[in-house]
């Protein structure tokens, strides 16, 4: 038998095609019934109430914020004029205390002493009188008209505030704990 001789070189063999995965098909809902005229007409009569309320609940929410808003200013206020008095009277006694030891400081060290305090108390009642003068609206647009102008300044002036407010509210907390 003669032997038949294959080429010395590759054997091509070709490997089949893959196939693209085959997709699967999605499930299949169930099929609920219709929605005739007449169930969403059922629907809308039951859900009518609950939309008025809706309505009705939303327009009092948004008269209600708006009183809100009001009377949260009233109060601000009110708190701001208490506070804009209380200032005032305390600034006025400091003002009365100065001029009270400008007296005992004519005495002790110097008229020429005792003037100084004099005059510092007369700043200070000045300073008081104008307090009392202005309303909280005037004072809020001169604050903001003064950091418009020189917001360095103000900046290290609400520094300043905060640390004496933090060590009085610390020498406070101290005083508590012994």
């Amino acid at each position: 038998m003669a032997e038949e001789k294959k080429p010395a070189g590759k054997t091509a063999t070709k490997s089949p095609a893959k196939k693209p995965a085959a997709k699967k098909a999605p499930a299949k809902k169930t099929a609920s019934p219709k929605d005739t005229s007449e169930t969403r007409t059922a629907k809308a009569r039951r859900a009518a109430p609950l939309k008025s309320g809706a309505t009705r609940a939303a327009s009092t929410n948004t008269t209600n914020s708006g009183d809100f808003k009001e009377r949260a200013l009233t109060k601000a206020r009110s708190a701001a004029n208490q506070g804009k008095q209380h200032t005032g009277n305390a600034i006025e006694n400091l003002s009365k205390m100065i001029e009270d030891s400008a007296r005992t400081i004519d005495d002790n060290v110097g008229e020429k002493y005792g003037n100084y305090a004099r005059s510092a108390a007369d700043a200070v009642s000045s300073f008081a009188e104008k307090l009392n003068a202005k309303e909280i609206d005037e004072m809020v647009e001169d604050a903001r008209g003064y950091v418009r102008k020189s917001p360095a300044v103000a900046i290290g002036a609400a520094a300043v505030v905060g640390f004496l407010l933090s060590r009085l509210i610390k020498s406070g907390m101290d005083d508590n704990d012994a």
